[in-house]
């Protein structure tokens, strides 16, 4: 059976990464990717899945 992913987004502040990371980590959350936020160019965006019904 194939795997469902539910995905999320949320913005990263720069002196709380690492506890916004593992909140999320926590919750079940895989961080996929961070990019430049595009409205902000000093911010961040983590993008995040797990699999579906966790």
């Amino acid at each position: 059976m194939q795997t469902k992913w539910e995905y999320f987004t949320a913005p990263l502040l720069i002196h709380n990464t690492k506890q916004i990371l593992d909140t999320f980590g926590e919750d079940g959350w895989e961080l996929v990717q961070v990019i430049p936020a595009p409205t902000n160019p000093e911010g961040l965006v983590a993008y995040f899945k797990r699999p579906k019904g966790a």
